[in-house]
């Protein structure tokens, strides 16, 4: 039974770094100290992700467990003059999501803070701010990054077309809702608080175990896909989130969600089976569903033929990809479950 205070605070100190997908290196300091703290094997390979090995006990077999540790976010498109900063989605970012607040501009050189800004209220019909208040939600090409610093100012933070944009720190802190975590990021912060415990209480496996902390999941699983091109596996489980809707049989709670398919595929059904086996043994519930705009790092990785067997192991969350909110005990459950399923004999 994992302390879910414990578990609050890892995952805290998670999404407190920084991470939009392609400029992970905040994050990746952290890992690497993290999981070299913990004992395990640890390297970052070409394509930026962090790999951490926990040796079997038959090395002749090998599966691996994806968290990716990049957040959605903005892109810089122009620096324009007065300090205003135009951004566009990366990932499946929204303004509104964020709304009128403060974001960060990771710089070259240095962080710059600025207010993503929609525009006044108290307007006529003659300012185009008076659409969004009454026919259209906000779109990023009518936002704006207020900054009050000059265009030689930004320039010289190294603020540039292709400087990321993500919500600003100290909106990010978590907060806790009873027996829940509520935060930006825990899509897929949460899924490293795992992979983490995963090092801190797997030992003897019975098969080779990669720790994957993926990179740029969230613009085409890039780095699973590097990585399961270079790494012959048996086997493969993505950790996600799971959105909780009422277009999806899911519950909200401390059971994990098992998928069987989204946008990219079906999953392998005898490797779900044995997930399932695995819950059965140690007396867990667990759901079941089927995801249509969705995809993971196991579905595409094992669509374009580096797997061939693939598994999404997902926490219940609302307001998926906005400020998320997911149970503590279902978080728990997911380190349970791939614990058990690491220490069994593993049927290829």
């Amino acid at each position: 039974m994992w302390d879910y205070e414990q578990l609050f605070k890892i995952i805290e100190e998670l999404v407190m770094h920084h991470s939009p997908s392609g400029v992970e290196t905040e994050i990746n300091r952290f890992l690497m100290q993290r999981f070299a703290t913990l004992g395990v094997e640890v390297w970052s390979d070409r394509a930026d992700n962090i790999i951490a090995k926990i040796p079997g006990k038959n090395p002749n077999k090998a599966v691996a467990i994806t968290a990716h540790k990049d957040e959605i976010g903005a892109i810089v498109k122009t620096v324009g003059d007065a300090g205003r900063v135009e951004v566009r989605k990366l990932g499946g970012s929204y303004p509104w999501i964020y709304g009128e607040g403060v974001v960060d501009l990771l710089g070259d050189h240095e962080t710059i803070s600025g207010v993503l800004s929609f525009g006044s209220r108290h307007v006529s019909h003659e300012s185009p701010q008076k659409v969004q208040q009454e026919d259209t939600a906000v779109k990023w090409e009518n936002a704006w990054i207020e900054t009050k610093l000059s265009a030689v100012e930004l320039e010289a933070a190294g603020i540039r077309p292709g400087t990321r944009m993500v919500i600003g720190k100290h909106r990010k802190h978590p907060v806790r809702l009873k027996d829940h975590i509520a935060s930006y990021t825990l899509d897929n912060k949460a899924s490293l608080a795992i992979l983490l415990a995963l090092a801190q209480q797997v030992k003897q496996p019975a098969v080779n175990v990669y720790l994957v902390a993926s990179a740029k999941e969230e613009v085409g699983a890039i780095g699973a896909l590097f990585f399961t091109q270079n790494q012959v596996l048996d086997a493969l489980i993505a950790l996600e989130i799971c959105p909780l809707s009422n277009e999806y049989p899911i519950e909200d709670g401390k059971s994990p969600v098992i998928l069987s398919q989204d946008a990219y595929g079906i999953y392998d059904e005898t490797l779900n089976g044995q997930l399932r086996h695995c819950a059965k043994q140690i007396d867990m519930p667990v759901q079941l569903a089927t995801l249509s705009q969705f995809g993971s790092d196991a579905s595409i990785a094992m669509k374009f033929g580096h797997v061939g067997r693939a598994a999404c192991l997902a926490f219940p969350t609302q307001n998926t990809h906005g400020y998320e909110i997911a149970h503590l005990g279902a978080i728990a459950n997911c380190i349970n479950l791939l614990k058990a399923f690491c220490e069994t004999e593993f049927d290829s």
